[in-house]
């Protein structure tokens, strides 16, 4: 989408939410959404405070420093340059005189920590205006989580190596044990981003290998110093993420776990049902959702899965969110899939990724995860990519 077709889109916006404009305010690459709504490049040198005034009617307006005069050139409207704080805040002043409701990348009660990038200082000196300020989360994630076509295709490619891996891995490790090798928690982390490399993909942080309480830990990392070696009859998590290493590539993210055995215990079966069973209603009501035109926000669905498990006995055990947002960044910009840590209350939209991960976690025994992303098309259509485990991984 053009630039000139985002700022369409954010005016009708702006007017049907009865907001009077927007404020895009950035130091330092601070805002790293707004940055990223303005199309900075990332080597343009950011030293100074900028302002891009999006007004729900009119031509939009760029407050820049004199030093950093030539940063927002490439951006439609009228330009205004300052060097002292005192023009900067008579300019701040001017382009708020008859606005009462702006938005900014603000969240209130920090209700949703990932949009709230405004510094309070700069909140105080809009408000000081005699504004209200108003979060822009709802519109913000349509200019920065919805895919296109060519990154839904890099989303299911990043799929296609991540499920690959992880199989694999279970491969190794079994045939591993079947021999009599000594293999561990590292080991298998190390074989795993080497598959990585083969398939030309990139990772931010390392996949987690976790065995027995150590899966209990909802992000153990294993180091050769903490890593443990790989017994008949453990239990073993394995949580892997990637991304294709190209320009707007989208990530996979999935879990799976298993055991080094002929067959998982009756406990390892009956936490594993419980988890199967959240996932599993979490999806049910997305493609509800979907195929009925009916809207579905990230809270929702994390509060499905977390009624599934409450009702078994085990909420105190499930200890985050459900999900997150996927797109170029592991934990992406959209709605979150969240009613625990937030209450997302961000719709989530058509042609966006997430992950549903419930999990319950067993300090001293073991954890079950059980991860699988969901691509939402433009279309309405569901899909769950990365596949979805349906029983407990036998090893032996």
């Amino acid at each position: 989408m053009s630039f000139e077709s985002k700022l369409r889109d954010t005016q009708e916006t702006l007017r049907k939410q009865g907001i009077d404009g927007w404020l895009l305010y950035d130091f330092h690459r601070n805002n790293s959404l707004a940055v990223e709504f303005l199309e900075i490049p990332a080597d343009t040198m950011l030293t100074r405070r900028l302002l891009y005034w999006i007004p729900a009617q009119g031509e939009p307006v760029r407050v820049v420093h004199k030093v950093d005069s030539t940063v927002l050139n490439h951006l439609p409207g009228e330009k205004y340059a300052y060097s002292s704080w005192q023009e900067y805040e008579k300019k701040v002043e001017d382009l708020l005189k008859d606005a009462k409701k702006v938005a900014m990348e603000y969240s209130p009660r920090n209700r949703i920590p990932y949009v709230s990038k405004v510094d309070a200082g700069t909140i105080d000196m809009v408000r000081d205006c005699g504004v209200e300020v108003v979060t822009s989360a709802a519109f913000l994630q349509r200019h920065t989580s919805v895919l296109d076509e060519g990154q839904m295709r890099s989303h299911f490619e990043a799929a296609e190596v991540v499920s690959g891996a992880v199989e694999k891995a279970w491969v190794m490790i079994g045939q591993s044990l079947k021999k009599g090798q000594s293999i561990n928690e590292y080991q298998v982390q190390q074989f795993i981003m080497d598959e990585f490399r083969s398939n030309g993909c990139v990772w931010e942080g390392d996949p987690i290998v976790a065995v027995n309480e150590h899966s209990a830990d909802p992000h153990f990392a294993p180091t050769p110093n903490n890593s443990r070696e790989i017994k008949e009859g453990d239990f073993i998590l394995i949580d892997l993420w990637c991304k294709k290493n190209e320009e707007r590539a989208v990530y996979a993210d999935i879990t799976r776990v298993g055991v080094a055995a002929a067959s998982p215990t009756e406990r390892q079966k009956e936490i594993f049902s419980i988890v199967k069973q959240a996932r599993d209603e979490a999806l049910d009501l997305v493609r509800q959702r979907f195929s009925n035109g009916a809207s579905l926000m990230g809270w929702e669905v994390d509060q499905k899965t977390r009624e599934v498990i409450t009702a078994s006995g085990y909420d105190e055990f499930f200890t985050h969110r459900t999900g997150h947002s996927i797109d170029r960044d592991l934990h992406g910009t959209g709605a979150h899939i969240d009613n625990l840590e937030t209450q997302d209350q961000r719709e989530v939209l058509e042609a966006t990724c997430f992950s549903v991960e419930p999990g319950i976690y067993l300090p001293d025994e073991f954890g079950v995860r059980l991860e699988l992303d969901v691509l939402i098309g433009a279309d309405r259509t569901v899909s769950v990519t990365g596949g979805e485990q349906k029983e407990i991984r036998c090893l032996l």
